[in-house]
């Protein structure tokens, strides 16, 4: 008994002096900078908040006797208001590391605040091949996917089909502007045609002349170079005006799960698609989307996907390494590969590119899904060395050659 009252002891005394020793620590504060509550909410927003605070419970609340507290804050999807809230996050609240940044104009004006502070900043959300190109830092890591990535696996297939002449529909910023050149690029080296494009202000409503525009180019497919809500928006209306029953390709470059259950498989039936993510590819993708549903309503996107891991490598760098130093912590965090739900074998490179698996899938017809969520069938898995930008076309600085 004395032995059992005394293990009872030394064990609460453990936990008593953990706790005591987190509370004589400042917390360790990670800061998202999300869109709330405009067209890219529904692919980061909350849910990659949600995804993030989901990191630090299950890593057990604390690191080096530090409690993990979670932040984020809305960029309103202004560059200027995101890179305000990159300054006060790093010099006034104390944060160690930003994750998400949803959106490339938002993400290229936060990542300068960050380089300047030598503070490492993880992007999940942001797509613009700019962030481990020219846009490189030391430690910067863009974790998720990029217009080089989509437009190589989405592209690359579709003009393997026969899909050889193009028209794009573009976000006039730089992701959209990226999203285009690279899929372009992509579409005239497999031997397809380019035959014109069209550039829309974020955020729009009405896409009838870009559509029209499209649908005079007789082009095989219209390639989508924008996202979220204008993703969305474009898809209904192309097939409100009877673009694909005329024979004509929609090809979104950039779309996520709760894009295609916004337009419906009715619409959206046939589309092919590159991924980083779905919540059904195996086991643990569905252990995780179960319980991430719990709290959100529905299933990961990819980015939100991205932000829990993308976190979790960190937490796992920062104990091995014994500090926050974001030296330390990010030689760490390359040396370590990445196996999780999220991607097997990961690894981030020097240009601060996280390589992995991307998927190529083809949405459902209505007739095939066996409910909410079931809406892709895996069509090819691409290895991560052919999905991403070979280090020998890199453009950032830190590569050697």
């Amino acid at each position: 008994m004395r032995r059992v009252v005394s293990g009872f002891l030394a064990a609460m005394c453990a936990v008593v002096s953990t706790a005591a020793l987190a509370q004589g620590k400042p917390p360790l504060k990670l800061g998202g900078i999300l869109d709330m509550s405009g067209l890219y909410a529904d692919i980061t927003g909350p849910g990659a908040e949600t995804a993030a605070k989901m990191a630090a419970e299950d890593f057990g609340g604390e690191v080096l006797g530090r409690r993990i507290e979670i932040l984020a804050a809305d960029h309103l999807n202004k560059a200027d208001l995101s890179a305000n809230i990159a300054r006060d996050m790093l010099d006034n609240q104390g944060v160690e590391m930003i994750y998400d940044v949803a959106a490339s104009a938002t993400a290229l004006a936060a990542s300068e605040i960050a380089r300047a502070r030598n503070k490492i900043i993880m992007f999940n959300g942001p797509g613009s091949i700019r962030l481990s190109n020219e846009a490189c830092g030391p430690y910067t890591v863009h974790y998720v996917f990029d217009t080089y990535s989509q437009a190589n696996v989405t592209g690359l297939a579709a003009v393997k089909q026969g899909l050889d002449s193009w028209f794009f529909i573009t976000a006039d910023y730089a992701f959209g502007h990226d999203l285009e050149k690279d899929t372009a690029n992509v579409v005239q080296k497999a031997g397809g045609k380019v035959l014109g494009d069209v550039r829309h202000p974020l955020n729009s409503s009405d896409f009838s002349s870009y559509l029209l525009q499209a649908q005079a180019s007789k082009a095989k497919v219209i390639g989508l170079a924008n996202a979220g809500g204008d993703t969305i928006n474009t898809i209904k209306q192309a097939a409100e005006f009877g673009i694909m029953k005329g024979g004509q390709k929609i090809s979104p470059l950039l779309v996520f799960i709760t894009d295609i259950d916004s337009v419906g498989l009715e619409t959206a039936q046939g589309l092919l698609l590159s991924e980083a993510f779905y919540w059904d590819l195996n086991d643990e993708s569905r252990a995780f989307a179960k319980r991430f549903m719990q709290r959100v309503g529905r299933v990961p996107g990819a980015a939100q996907a991205g932000v829990y891991s993308s976190v979790t490598h960190y937490l796992k760098a920062v104990k091995a390494a014994g500090t926050t130093d974001a030296a330390a912590v990010m030689k760490i965090m390359k040396e370590t590969p990445i196996n999780d739900m999220f991607a097997k074998n990961g690894r981030i490179r020097e240009d601060g590119r996280m390589v992995h698996d991307m998927y190529l899938f083809e949405v459902k017809k209505p007739s095939e899904s066996k409910g909410r969520w079931d809406d892709y069938r895996l069509l090819a898995t691409i290895p991560g060395n052919e999905a991403f930008q070979p280090l020998s076309e890199s453009r950032c600085p830190l590569v050697k050659k």
